[in-house]
């Protein structure tokens, strides 16, 4: 061991090569660029994913195929801890819940999450609930009630069937 190694033990991180010192050195003359080429030259730089002219990895895969995103439902999420703010035995819905600012507006269907606690009786009106929610509401004297909206909220899709609207199906439950 030399006293060169032994004072780099310390150090975070390598020296840089220097390069183009003199033929001694082994890497003089052409800095270890080679002789000639587009590799050689300077401002030289390759794009990532080039394979050297070759049809990249990224242009031969296909892109086809089912994506579960383009049809996932997506809804305006507000949790239990956040119905605080309104006033007992109120009914709350998607509008009241965004005229107070509790949330923006993602999609035109609400979905209430049951984290945090209630103890206002209220009257929740929103198109799906979690288990935990339902119950925290109905523990502190509210109601959830579920109601319809856009069919299961994808974009276009109706629910096509008997050819029975909304009040032709409350009629013939009665």
């Amino acid at each position: 061991m030399d006293i060169a190694t032994a004072k780099s033990l310390g150090l975070k991180r390598q020296r840089p090569k220097r390069v183009g010192r003199g033929p001694g050195s082994g890497s003089g003359k052409t800095s270890g660029r080679g002789h000639r080429g587009q590799q050689s030259r300077s401002g030289y730089s390759r794009r990532l994913w080039f394979e050297g002219g070759q049809m990249p990895l990224y242009r031969r895969l296909p892109r086809r195929g089912f994506n579960n995103k383009n049809f996932a439902t997506r809804y305006t999420i507000v949790n239990v801890q956040d119905l605080e703010v309104f006033d007992a035995s109120a009914e709350v819905d998607l509008d009241k819940i965004l005229e107070i600012g509790v949330t923006s507006l993602e999609t035109k269907l609400l979905k209430v999450l049951g984290k945090g606690e209630i103890t206002k009786p209220l009257t929740v009106m929103a198109h799906k609930f979690s288990e935990s929610a339902k119950q925290k509401i109905e523990a502190a004297g509210g109601k959830a009630i579920v109601i319809e909206g856009p069919a299961s909220g994808k974009v276009g899709s109706e629910k096509s069937g008997s050819g029975k609207g909304a009040a032709d199906t409350a009629e013939s439950a009665d």
